[in-house]
């Protein structure tokens, strides 16, 4: 805005404002003692700029950005720490609260899962913390210990917001008011559960059942009425079951799904960590009585997206002194951030389409490759279109 307030034509400005009859050249004294203050003047109107561009979201920096969304009930998610699976051996050993180290990165043990297996977190928070698997050495003598490993991550840990994905919650709340369980107010939530990269939500997705099938038949209460199960436990289910249904008492109404992939890489979201976001939705053993971030009366059941692995092969034609072998992990690289980007938008879209055209664009676009042809995915010649909770994984790329 004030980009033509530059030292030059303010220090016009002010010496326009003095008499004809006094001497303005550069080095006379009006000259000199005008020039520091068209400076000091120049850096305050390059100030003035600066603070219009933070005083509005759309340009703010980070740190004035969060004061803004502060005004909103909003603060950028923190770093979190990724919880893997550790291997230990012998089976018997107790590494309960003991630290282990890989490289830079300590660890600690937190709990046990089953015999020899804990769950290890990362002491450092952020995506950092799943990049590391392999053998881990105790910080501390451990009495008893053979051996210790990392195999898998189970809750991804992740980086603090973005400043980009922060000012687009800030302008989206604008839009859409979280409240009270409605879309805006689970994606939020949820979203903000350690681990979960993006979620889509489907209300009454059970919706196909009519509550009126529910209702027991004279047919199906002379068999129930007939039934006694020997374990008690089937007993007592049946005859919830059964009584809610003759009484009404089911409904499709108030239920909820939540479908997620992880934040690691977008992908299949891990039992453990389905676990954690269901308990803290909407505990099971509490279905449906508001024990959770879901309000009283909304029965949630939360899955991960299910992967397709994407087999590429292709006849691929290279420049000389290039061939499959010295480029097959770029090549292999390249589609898989292609499909990286397709998992990324899998929450704004409907269905996602793994196209023929975008695999062979991202090949072509490898040095050393001149030509491709007879691409196909899983086989076939054509697009795959992928269900609504599908989501497209790396599986292979071969050079026909």
């Amino acid at each position: 805005m004030f980009e033509n307030q530059t030292y030059e034509v303010i220090l016009n400005q002010m010496l326009d404002r003095v008499s004809k009859k006094f001497d303005k050249r550069e080095g006379s004294v009006i000259w000199d003692t005008h020039s520091p203050t068209a400076i000091e003047f120049q850096i305050l109107y390059i100030e003035l700029d600066n603070l219009l561009q933070e005083v509005f979201g759309d340009t703010a920096s980070r740190e004035f950005l969060i004061m803004r969304c502060r005004e909103r009930g909003i603060d950028p998610y923190p770093a979190t720490n990724a919880i893997l699976k550790g291997i230990f051996t012998p089976a018997n050993v107790d590494v309960i609260g003991k630290r282990f180290n890989i490289g830079a990165l300590n660890y600690i043990v937190l709990d046990r899962i089953s015999d020899g297996e804990y769950r290890v977190q990362c002491e450092t928070p952020g995506t950092i913390g799943n990049q590391y698997m392999g053998q881990m050495i105790p910080i501390e003598y451990v009495e008893g210990l053979e051996t210790a490993e990392l195999t898998e991550v189970i809750i991804p840990g992740e980086d603090e917001e973005d400043t980009e994905a922060l000012r687009e919650r800030y302008f989206n709340s604008f839009g859409e008011f979280a409240f009270g369980g409605n879309r805006a107010d689970y994606y939020q939530r949820t979203k903000a559960i350690d681990g979960v990269g993006d979620l889509k939500i489907e209300r009454v997705w059970n919706a196909g059942i009519r509550p009126a099938d529910m209702i027991p038949s004279a047919t199906v209460e002379r068999w129930y009425n007939s039934t006694m199960f020997s374990i008690e436990e089937v007993q007592v289910w049946l005859d919830t079951v059964f009584k809610a249904a003759r009484e009404k008492l089911l409904t499709v109404g108030g239920t909820v799904l939540i479908v997620i992939v992880d934040s690691d890489d977008f992908g299949e979201a891990s039992p453990e960590l389905i676990d954690s976001v269901q308990t803290a939705l909407d505990p099971e053993q509490n279905a449906g009585e508001g024990y959770g971030i879901a309000p009283i009366g909304h029965v949630v059941n939360v899955k991960s997206a299910t992967p397709v692995p994407i087999n590429v092969t292709a006849k691929i034609a290279f420049n000389n002194g290039s061939d499959w072998a010295n480029t097959k992990n770029q090549i292999e690289a390249a589609v898989e951030e292609y499909l990286l980007s397709l998992r990324k938008d899998w929450s704004k879209n409907e269905y996602l389409t793994v196209r023929i055209a975008q695999i062979e664009s991202k090949i072509l676009s490898i040095p050393g490759v001149v030509d491709i042809l007879g691409t196909k995915i899983n086989g076939s010649d054509t697009n795959i279109a992928l269900s609504k909770y599908q989501i497209p994984v790396f599986g292979s790329v071969t050079n026909a």
